[in-house]
């Protein structure tokens, strides 16, 4: 599955872990978390994100 990073901070989302403060859980593909999800490093708006080149 593919990873995402926060453009403003450089949290990086995976998808094999999800996000447990946010009751994402693991297995949840980037595209499948609410649009109204936020960094849980520092809040910025989930379009903020862009995939992480492998």
């Amino acid at each position: 599955m593919q990873k995402y990073i926060c453009t403003v901070c450089g949290y990086e989302y995976d998808p094999e872990v999800g996000d447990p403060d946010s009751n994402i859980t693991p297995g949840t593909a980037f595209e499948d978390i609410p649009d109204n999800w936020v960094c849980p490093t520092c809040g910025a708006a989930k379009s903020d994100f862009e995939p992480i080149e492998s």
